[in-house]
């Protein structure tokens, strides 16, 4: 099973992702929704020249039909993707996956069709959206890791540089971050920030 980089930036838009990238980004995905077809497609291929130039791994959010269209290589999935996407195209295409779960039966779902990563969130409470599940927390980060077993764990909600040292301890192999930088006052000084203290981390 390949290795994640623990620091994982996630990102609604391109320009974003062009202003953080750069700075030593690894791992980035990129979230966007409710917008054109077009304007989708386009972000998604300035993303791919903006990783490839930098030596970041990129991660298209659902659109795992167009990710196959463009050539991307790696793709995060939701529950509700999984209905519908075809696992057989995607792997034919060479195309990782990492899926998200809250339960689990999602955990049992998601780790039969043999993803890249597995992700477990929120571990602790978030605004970024509202959710139907509450915070999960340190032991079911424990729980999840023995259940996965060599597939990585991707910890997401609520996190903050000065909580990562917990989330680790208890197994996660990468924090998934959005709020955090993206209502940062200084959102590249606070991405340079999750860079260094990811490294602590690293495997």
């Amino acid at each position: 099973m390949s290795v994640l980089d623990p620091f994982y930036l996630i990102v609604d838009d391109v320009v974003i992702l062009e202003r953080l990238v750069p700075l030593g980004v690894r791992l980035v995905q990129l979230r966007i929704k409710d917008r054109p077809d077009d304007e989708i497609r386009r972000q998604i291929v300035r993303a791919q020249s903006i990783c490839d130039t930098h030596g970041a791994q990129l991660v298209v959010n659902d659109y795992w039909r167009l990710a196959i269209e463009l050539g991307c290589n790696f793709v995060h999935l939701g529950q509700e993707d999984m209905d519908t996407a075809d696992f057989g195209a995607l792997r034919r295409a060479g195309i990782r996956f990492g899926l998200s779960t809250h339960d689990a039966a999602e955990l049992a779902r998601a780790l039969d069709e043999g993803p890249a990563y597995v992700a477990l969130g929120p571990v602790y409470p978030t605004l970024l959206k509202k959710m139907k599940w509450g915070p999960q927390g340190l032991e079911r980060v424990r729980q999840w890791k023995q259940l996965a077993g060599g597939t990585p764990l991707v910890g997401i909600g609520g996190l903050t540089p000065e909580l990562l040292r917990g989330l680790f301890e208890a197994g996660a192999d990468s924090a998934a971050v959005v709020t955090d930088i993206k209502t940062a006052q200084d959102p590249e000084a606070r991405c340079r920030q999750w860079i260094n203290v990811t490294r602590e981390f690293l495997p």
